[in-house]
């Protein structure tokens, strides 16, 4: 049980800050897709691919104080501020767990708008599928999106670099 949410700590502190429930989600399950040993369960939902487990983690590491959850007002919805505290440092130093580099990659998925996440997590999810087939699916679940054909192709591309 600690180890998942020692490498989620482990995460945090090479993230600095994550902006927004979507966009944790989609970073944790693109990674988890680029071989990095997460092992939250996802299933498909409104936003693509979801984690109750990773949400429970969260809020778990959130109570014991370990991250710090900071709920914004934007006028019409709330939007949610995560970074790791110094309790959680301590934590993370004081448990040893194998995880691999992934301070380039979170630094670059972090960088990118949770629409274009939300595309690249979809298309990942459905990976197993041909590329056409691929982007008919992204087209049919994801109609209100409006994905562009070079959205879709910028998402093969971020995709390649992800996973090599």
């Amino acid at each position: 049980m600690l180890t998942n949410h020692a490498k989620l700590m482990q995460f945090f502190s090479v993230a600095n800050e994550v902006t927004g429930r979507k966009k944790l989600q989609k970073m944790i399950y693109i990674l988890q897709r680029a071989n990095v040993p997460f092992e939250e369960k996802y299933q498909f939902h409104f936003y693509g691919p979801y984690s109750e487990e990773l949400t429970l983690r969260v809020e778990e590491l959130s109570n014991l104080g370990f991250i710090d959850e900071v709920k914004e007002d934007k006028s019409n919805y709330f939007q949610y501020r995560y970074a790791i505290t110094p309790a959680g440092q301590e934590f993370l130093e004081q448990f040893a767990i194998q995880m691999p580099d992934i301070s380039e990659r979170v630094e670059t998925l972090n960088c990118q708008s949770s629409r274009f996440l939300e595309l690249v997590a979809t298309m990942m999810y459905f990976g197993d599928l041909e590329k056409p087939e691929v982007e008919a699916k992204i087209h049919a679940v994801k109609p209100k999106q409006n994905y562009s054909e070079t959205e879709i192709a910028e998402g093969w591309e971020f995709i390649g670099k992800m996973t090599q």
